[in-house]
């Protein structure tokens, strides 16, 4: 009789993740951290000596959320710093390859979000005003990182992610930095926000 694929990844933290059945006591901040730290968006093909990191794209996108929802609650803020968090564990995929492979995909984002919500004390799922906001944030940052260091041209970044205030992203910076900076920060940041709560 065949055994199951393995369904499981072991973290840095010795932590075992089922990625089919996640649970919350199987996540670890660190972990979160240090593997989008080291995933590369754009599939990597990005200017510079540094990949830009899922983890500096979630401290952007939070940024961002914040200026655009000055208001919101810091539980709204964590979930928009979180927003990318499953990718530590299943990657960066490009819109275009997750349209490829289909629901599947959405499924276990959805299920690996769930866990690390409840984990961290937000609710399983995003309620969709705030989940709105965040994509409005997260459009915003993907232009930001297209124009400045992705090659894309304006009309191409108005295109595909929307034309965002000027005003407000004159005043943004995208960073390429090493990973382990990013990683210091971006557990920082969640720090800060969960003392928060």
């Amino acid at each position: 009789m065949a055994q199951p694929p393995r369904a499981w990844q072991r973290m840095l933290s010795g932590r075992r993740l089922d990625l089919l059945d996640p649970t919350p006591m199987d996540i670890e901040i660190e972990d979160i951290a240090h593997g989008l730290a080291f995933v590369a968006r754009w599939n990597g093909q990005t200017m510079g000596d540094y990949a830009y990191s899922v983890a500096e794209h979630s401290l952007l996108v939070e940024r961002i959320f914040h200026l655009q929802n000055p208001r919101a609650s810091v539980a709204s803020r964590l979930a928009a710093l979180l927003h990318d968090a499953p990718e530590y564990v299943i990657g960066d995929m490009i819109s275009p390859v997750k349209a490829a492979v289909g629901p599947g995909y959405e499924d276990l984002d959805d299920r690996l979000t769930a866990a690390i919500h409840i984990r961290f004390g937000l609710s399983a799922k995003t309620p969709a005003a705030i989940k709105k906001e965040i994509k409005k944030a997260d459009k915003i940052s993907a232009w930001l990182e297209a124009v400045r260091i992705a090659g894309f041209t304006q009309g191409e970044a108005d295109k595909f992610f929307g034309k965002p205030d000027e005003a407000l992203t004159s005043g943004l910076d995208i960073r390429l930095r090493p990973p382990t900076e990013v990683r210091i920060d971006f557990t920082k940041r969640h720090h800060d926000l969960m003392a928060q709560l």
